[in-house]
Parts: C-alpha cells; sequence; structure tokens
C-alpha cells in the first residue's frame, strides 16, 4: 500500500450506511466479473460474507485484485470507487456473531426469508478488502 488512504467524510459516511454495492473480481481467464454484495467498512476495511459456492471466492484466490462501487445518484455524481486487494480470511467470525453487520443487515436477512443463523450458514465465507485507492466525484 502505498501509505494511509485519505477518505473525505462523506465518502466515509456512504461507506458506513450504504447497504449494497458492487465488487468486481477477475476471473482466471482474465474477465471481470462484477456482483452486488452486502459488506461492512471496519478498521479501514470492508468486510464481505459471500456464498461458498461464489465464483468470486475462487477468483480472489487466483487474483487478490479487485474493485468496489458505490453507485451513483441519478445525475451520475457522488460516485465512489475504490481499487484494492482481498483475501478470504478463515478467522473472520460468521455472520451469527457479527453484531456490527448483523445491525446493518438484520431487516434484510429477514426480508430474504432467512435468519442470521442460515445466513451464516449459506454465506460463510468471509472477504476482507484492504483498499489502496480511491476515486470518488
Amino acid at each position: 500500500m502505498r501509505g494511509e488512504l485519505k477518505i473525505s467524510e462523506n465518502v466515509l459516511q456512504r461507506l458506513r450506511s450504504e447497504k449494497i454495492a458492487w465488487l468486481t473480481t477477475v476471473s482466471p481467464s482474465g474477465n471481470p466479473q462484477p456482483a452486488p454484495i452486502w459488506f461492512l467498512y471496519e478498521d479501514k476495511t470492508l468486510l464481505i460474507y459471500s456464498r461458498g459456492d461464489a465464483l468470486r471466492n475462487r477468483n480472489i484466490q487466483h487474483n487478490a485484485q479487485v474493485s468496489f462501487n458505490l453507485n451513483s445518484n441519478e445525475r451520475g455524481t457522488e460516485v465512489v470507487i475504490l481499487w484494492g486487494r482481498a483475501n478470504i480470511e478463515t478467522a473472520t467470525p460468521p455472520v451469527d456473531q457479527n453484531p456490527t453487520y448483523l445491525e446493518k443487515y438484520r431487516s434484510g436477512i429477514t426480508r430474504i426469508g432467512m435468519t442470521p443463523e442460515s445466513f451464516a450458514a449459506t454465506y460463510s465465507v468471509a472477504i476482507r478488502m484492504v483498499p489502496e485507492r480511491l476515486k470518488a466525484f
């Protein structure tokens, strides 16, 4: 990393409050593979829980370079793009043992017909992204 990434207060607020973002990984054949995700911004990193069978897990193991995007507003402004490295974490507690993640997504988990326990069983792979570059406008 090139030193401390400077993130404006507006971008920090969006990272803390937005519920859906896009994570783009790269397949072994070199194709970008964007997918919508739920995430938690904590300790200057992004935590994503992934389905055990998601292609992004294999992609990250093959190529750790990823990008993270927040949707812009209807005028095409307030764009946030982060580039960095991601890795699969085996020591991260599962969703049902992560109170901050549950606080943010409990209603969404219920809305899709799951419990924290069933969500944790399905989305069992923890991915941690460390942002290295930022573009926001």
